[in-house]
């Protein structure tokens, strides 16, 4: 597994050398790549469907207890067979939708790199290696939605998917770590035994609070949901791959991984049946108030997520069947379609549902994969979907409090979808009509057989669900419950009350489409009563973010050095200040005053001079002669360091000084205006800042002579700074020798800085400025 992991990202980073290399059959390595570790899969398949549970350690941060750690069970191999089958199809896709694209190779390298993060995800066996791929899933698909990049729009649906999911990260990682401290381990495998002691741990509330926004976040949960509408801004095959199967489905199997651990409280229960449904409803309401194919997709995307995550949060052993039946078949299902309404676009040059009719005969092999798709999507026999509704059905009609609402919501959504399966599957392709919508070029293969083989494998999976869709489900279906499930699919249980609401859902459906156009006409309507919605909340919350960002920025970065060193002082002043008042060392003041007796003459004449300075220098008009001042104060300063036995300090101050005043002197032609502080309260707001910082550090300076520190550093360099770095000057030594890689660092950032001051200086020459 790790072996397959890393395959991905060197053949992701490798991507766009290989298209420059092999042009258009770059897809060939790109889609053999996720192919063959579907097939590396399918071998490991008969070992987890037997009760096995497969591990691979690779050693970390063992000391914090992070590690790469994969684990793979049922739940596990369910997702990873999903990303690795439906990459390699997208792949193919890409191939022909982006054909003779300039940036096909950067678009696979973003792609490989998703689907690797993805796959790293859902097979992480450590809840610290969960997050890391998590956000690399994040970035990815940032990188992928903005990919068309000279699109405004695009980058702003980037950017808004990035902050969302990435602040929905941040929360996640605290609830991770949370976590991990409240079951006393980091490792899945172990997590997954300590349910009982995390649920009844103190920090449980808050790690799932935490938890559940990651997962609602990624997974697209109201009051999250507006970014994945949005982000159709992207290519067909980034809608169909990360909008579909898997990255919306990351915080659904977050939340389905966890269940063992985290889940059969009150606080899961409620919450997830409370967000999921009503994300269930605003989804399926949503959908039908566009007309564009990929926003009605995404709607009900939202709405079917909407639907795992109530099923989660209701936990029954028939709600867990019926989460990962429907997982499935909605992912067939909806991928088909998003690949079918890329297509459209991709001959038509529109996605406009009122636009598009009769285009059956001119695109029959996609019409043939939109038709078998709306129909698993319409719940008809004999397709998945069919199987995947029935059970929702009965799992939301066990008995409970909330029986009747929650099969309320699935009905809703379930008359909704029939209703846009209609319009999709059947209206675009095989409405009658006299004049059919033009194509400005024929289909292509690469672009029909990837949905044809998903819309196919629906329409086998229900045909035969116990050959293989059976036992995998049930095996990930146990991986959330903990316990061993009899869990057998069978596409006909007779003519029961199911059955009977399935029918009346496609009946209801019908009338749904019917009267769409109706239903379009209140869109105004609702959109004015969802004008305070969470869309239009982040927007005036980003707004107010960078005004007041402006507005803070343009009063701390106000050009003006002293303000900068006023503040840096300032806080620091606060910090000591705040460590010293509750716990710290306490100064014997009386003891210290006597020492102001043995002041020798010439010392108490160097400090009059420093203080005299100062004050002509707070009283200075000229530039020139606050120049001179400094120095003074310099100079003095050395002689301090010289009388009181520091000779090398002396002698770097001596330099300093003297190098400053040159160049100040050399450069004085070219400095802007002297600028005097006139107004009093400027004036003295940093003087008084001043005397407060040196009050504190004399203060700190005392306490560190009154309670000196008994450190073996100095009796250790003193004894082998000329033995071992063969050096006279302690210091020195202690620099170039024993703290090297210190002042290696400080010589770097010097040398950066340089270089920059360098470009921009170079950078005002070349526009014609004086430098």
């Amino acid at each position: 597994m790790f072996l397959a992991i890393l395959a991905g990202f060197l053949l992701a980073f490798a991507a766009p050398l290989l298209h420059r290399w092999l042009g258009k059959w770059v897809l060939v390595p790109m889609a053999t790549l996720p192919f063959s570790i579907f097939v590396y899969l399918l071998t490991l398949t008969p070992a987890v469907l037997g009760g096995d549970k497969l591990g691979e350690l690779h050693d970390w941060a063992p000391s914090l207890n992070i590690n790469l750690h994969f684990f793979l069970d049922g739940l596990s191999l369910l997702f990873a067979l999903l990303i690795t089958g439906f990459g390699t199809l997208i792949m193919l896709y890409a191939g022909g939708y982006l054909k003779g694209h300039p940036l096909l190779g950067r678009f696979y390298l973003y792609l490989t790199l998703f689907m690797t993060a993805m796959l790293g995800l859902v097979l992480a066996g450590n809840i610290i290696s969960i997050f890391v791929f998590w956000e690399l899933t994040s970035i990815s698909s940032y990188l992928l939605i903005g990919f068309n990049q000279d699109k405004e729009k695009s980058r702003n649906s980037a950017l808004q998917a990035l902050l969302v999911t990435g602040l929905g990260g941040l929360a996640l990682m605290g609830g991770l770590i949370l976590l991990g401290m409240a079951g006393g381990s980091y490792t899945l495998s172990e997590l997954l035994e300590r349910g009982d002691l995390v649920t009844n741990h103190a920090l449980y509330l808050p790690a799932l609070v935490l938890i559940l926004l990651g997962a609602f976040t990624k997974s697209a949960q109201f009051p999250f949901h507006f970014w994945l509408p949005n982000a159709m801004e992207a290519p067909t095959p980034v809608s169909a791959y990360l909008h579909s199967a898997t990255m919306v489905k990351a915080g659904v199997y977050l939340l389905a991984r966890l269940t063992p651990v985290m889940g059969g409280t009150d606080e899961w229960q409620y919450t997830l049946m409370l967000v999921g449904g009503i994300t269930t409803v605003l989804g399926a309401l949503l959908a039908t108030q566009h007309t564009d194919l990929k926003a009605i997709l995404a709607y009900t995307t939202i709405s079917a997520l909407g639907l795992l995550v109530t099923m989660t949060g209701i936990g029954t052993a028939p709600a867990m069947e019926a989460m990962v039946v429907f997982l499935l078949a909605h992912a067939l299902y909806k991928g088909t379609l998003f690949l079918v309404a890329g297509n459209v676009d991709h001959a038509t040059g529109t996605r406009d549902l009122t636009q598009l009719t009769g285009l059956s005969g001119s695109m029959r092999y996609t019409a043939i994969a939109a038709l078998l798709a709306g129909m698993s999507m319409a719940g008809l026999l004999p397709f998945f979907g069919f199987i995947g509704k029935e059970l929702l059905y009965e799992a939301t009609l066990e008995e409970s409090p909330f029986r009747w609402m929650l099969f309320a919501v699935s009905f809703f959504s379930g008359m909704v979808f029939v209703a846009v399966a209609i319009a999709l599957g059947f209206g675009v392709f095989w409405r009658r009509s006299t004049k059919p919508t033009p194509l400005q070029h024929p289909d292509k293969l690469l672009l029909y057989l990837p949905p044809v083989v998903l819309a196919s494998a629906g329409l086998v999976f229900g045909l035969l669900p116990g050959f293989f869709v059976t036992p995998l489900l049930r095996r990930a279906a146990e991986s959330m419950l903990g316990v061993e499930q009899v869990f057998e699919l069978a596409l006909w249980h007779g003519f029961n009350l199911v059955l009977g609401l399935s029918l009346l859902t496609m009946a209801l459906g019908y009338v749904v489409y019917r009267y769409a156009n109706r239903l379009l006409s209140y869109a105004s309507r609702f959109n004015k009563l969802y004008l305070f919605g969470p869309a239009n909340l982040y927007q005036l919350t980003l707004k107010g973010f960078l005004i007041g960002a402006t507005k803070i920025t343009a009063t701390i970065q106000n050009g003006y050095l002293r303000s900068y060193i006023a503040a840096i002082v300032t806080a620091q002043i606060s910090l000591v200040v705040l460590a010293l008042w509750d716990d710290g060392p306490r100064l014997e003041l009386g003891n210290r005053l006597h020492e102001l007796s043995q002041l020798r003459l010439y010392e108490v004449v160097l400090l009059l001079m420093i203080v005299s300075a100062l004050v002509f220098l707070f009283k200075s008009q000229s530039r020139l002669t606050s120049i001179a001042i400094m120095g003074i104060v310099g100079y003095s300063a050395a002689l301090l360091y010289i009388l009181f036995g520091a000779p090398d300090v002396a002698a770097t101050q001596l330099l300093i000084e003297t190098l400053t005043v040159v160049i100040f002197v050399l450069i004085l032609h070219k400095l802007p205006t002297f600028k005097y502080l006139s107004h009093a309260t400027e004036r003295y707001k940093y003087v008084l800042i001043s005397l407060t910082f040196g009050a504190v550090m004399t203060y700190v300076i005392l306490i560190v002579k009154q309670y000196p520190l008994d450190s073996q550093l100095k009796a250790y360099y003193g004894q082998n700074s000329y033995l071992l770095a063969h050096g006279r000057n302690i210091v020195n030594v202690i620099l170039v020798d024993f703290r090297a890689f210190d002042t290696l660092g400080e010589i770097v950032v010097l040398a950066v800085a340089a270089i920059g001051i360098m470009a921009m200086l170079k950078l005002r020459m070349q526009k014609g400025e004086k430098p």
